[in-house]
């Protein structure tokens, strides 16, 4: 019978954590894992896909039946693009206005920032936390500028338990959701990381 992880009810990232665990004690072979939401699924299943493992999910009653198996059957590692480092690597932005102040304000600097990104190379990532997450919405006065560094390579993160918070996760409008667990591994990783907020 195989392991089962249950995840059911766990705030994020504690499904990823747990599960990274369970991989980390085992060997060889497959365990399940039990969430009971999507952005759960989506994050497990990402991380048990970027550890090279193979990945099956099943629905059952709305909760996620995520079947992670290591070594065998699994998916091949793939070896991760060199990275430039002689530019910005990660923009951590952690708020929707630049600076402090008056908000208007900081709107107008916040599309004046993306716009002048425009003319850089583009960055890695961006990874939206906070407030921040609102400008990757339908809504967004930079979502224009923010597809176009996307379609450069640019990939967007924003922080799943900030959007539920700010009631936005339907607004996704560019990007995919993140959670703590990879914002720090990020942060702790080998590229050089700027904040805005």
């Amino acid at each position: 019978m195989l392991k089962e992880i249950n995840c059911r009810g766990l705030a994020c990232p504690q499904p990823v954590i747990n599960t990274k665990r369970a991989l980390e004690d085992l060997e060889q072979g497959s365990l399940v894992v039990l969430v009971d939401n999507p952005v759960a699924r989506e994050n497990v299943t990402r991380f048990a896909e970027n550890a090279g493992c193979g990945v099956q999910v099943e629905e059952k009653n709305g909760e996620f039946y995520i079947t992670v198996t290591k070594g065998e059957g699994a998916l091949p590692q793939t070896v991760p693009a060199a990275r430039d480092e002689t530019g910005p690597m990660v923009y951590l932005i952690a708020s929707n206005t630049f600076g402090s102040g008056a908000e208007d304000l900081g709107e107008t600097l916040m599309v004046s920032f993306f716009n002048s990104l425009l003319e850089k190379p583009a960055p890695r990532m961006l990874m939206l936390v906070n407030s921040g997450v609102r400008l990757v919405i339908q809504q967004s006065r930079v979502l224009e500028q923010i597809n176009k560094l996307r379609e450069r390579g640019t990939e967007v993160v924003a922080c799943g338990t900030c959007l539920d918070y700010y009631k936005l996760k339907e607004q996704l409008a560019v990007g995919r959701v993140t959670n703590m667990l990879e914002i720090l591994d990020h942060l702790t990783g080998d590229g050089k990381v700027i904040t805005l907020s």
